[in-house]
């Protein structure tokens, strides 16, 4: 086979550039974007690009809860079930990050998609939030952040909703995690907002898949491969900056899931923006705009790491294993970016 001759971290890489493509694709084809679907509901009356963001989440959510069903998906060994639970540091984390994202102007996801559109400027905002986050993951900030979240971090027993409601009622995890996704996909269907939609609707579900790939690929690679290979899906924030690093020199930081992933986004979002004719040369001309989309960029890095993870990665990786930080940060996120928004609708630039 050939999976048998390929090493593990080009195969994980590869798992991660399939489900980014489709990712990418879901950007410029079908208008996905975390951003936009605020300042949609907050300031033109349309739930549409929410309501794509909570199927992809759901969609996600019970493809991995089937697995999980299925014996094919070890929900206690994530990232977010490994990790100390502390809503402190997701509340704060997401906020910042929903702030920098309206000073940005996009998520880290959302300027990777742009960026293979031909936006020079995001460009800018995916290497600075890159650096802002591997600072935090282990250079100078990384301290602060330990600090803050093994320090108000939750002594608890479970790492999800699901364990604590299966606890709760007697039953299995499973059938709680596919339960409440099922119920979450049939309340959106109910609506015609969403229904009504066909594109909308298939780049959804494209996209939750594109996450359920990414569990399910890390778990087959982990069992079967013989390199520690990590159980994890798709996020934007970190992977930046290990990204940079493989790109610089493949020594100081080798393939990876995020690496494939990040190059599988700028590969489908190129890709995208070629099919509809939409790829050009984009430059910023307004340094005001330039200083509030660095500012914004750092914040993403930082906060993102903190709350350990984006709108993709918290938003729905972790929201689709019903980890307990995912519905604390998708709030902070959502609280920070109608913040920021509202600041700049309201004159920001002479603030700052």
């Amino acid at each position: 086979m050939l999976s048998a001759a390929l090493p593990d971290p080009l195969l994980v890489a590869l798992v991660g550039g399939a489900g980014g493509v489709v990712l990418g694709l879901a950007a410029r084809l079908g208008r996905f974007c975390t951003l936009g679907a605020i300042e949609d509901l907050l300031y033109q009356g349309s739930s549409l690009r929410l309501r794509m963001w909570l199927m992809a989440m759901a969609v996600a959510g019970l493809g991995v809860f089937s697995l999980m069903a299925l014996g094919l998906m070890p929900l206690g060994r994530t990232i977010y079930h490994m990790s100390p639970f502390s809503p402190l540091a997701a509340a704060l984390g997401g906020g910042l990050f929903g702030y920098g994202m309206a000073l940005a102007g996009n998520c880290g996801f959302g300027a990777l998609a742009r960026a293979g559109g031909g936006d020079l400027r995001s460009w800018v905002i995916v290497l600075v939030m890159g650096m802002a986050a591997y600072a935090a993951v282990s250079g100078p900030l990384a301290g602060l952040r330990l600090w803050l979240v093994h320090g108000t971090a939750l002594d608890v027993q479970s790492r999800d909703l699901a364990a604590l409601l299966g606890w709760v009622t007697g039953l299995p995890v499973w059938a709680v995690g596919v339960g409440l996704w099922a119920l979450a996909v049939m309340a959106l269907l109910v609506s015609p907002v969403l229904r009504g939609d066909r594109r909308a609707l298939f780049w959804a579900v494209a996209v939750g898949l594109a996450i359920v790939s990414g569990w399910a690929g890390t778990v087959h690679l982990a069992h079967g491969g013989f390199t520690l290979i990590p159980i994890e899906s798709h996020s934007f924030t970190a992977p930046l900056g290990e990204t940079m690093l493989y790109v610089m020199t493949s020594s100081g930081g080798g393939l990876s899931f995020g690496v494939g992933s990040v190059l599988g986004v700028l590969a489908g979002a190129l890709l995208g923006s070629a099919i509809k004719g939409h790829f050009r040369w984009e430059a910023c001309e307004d340094p005001r705009e330039l200083r509030r989309q660095i500012l914004g960029a750092v914040l993403m890095g930082f906060g993102a790491v903190l709350a350990m993870g984006c709108t993709i990665g918290q938003g729905v990786s972790a929201m689709s294993v019903l980890a307990y930080g995912a519905p604390v940060t998708f709030v902070a996120i959502l609280g920070g970016a109608a913040l920021g928004l509202r600041q700049l609708i309201s004159g920001f630039s002479r603030i700052v």
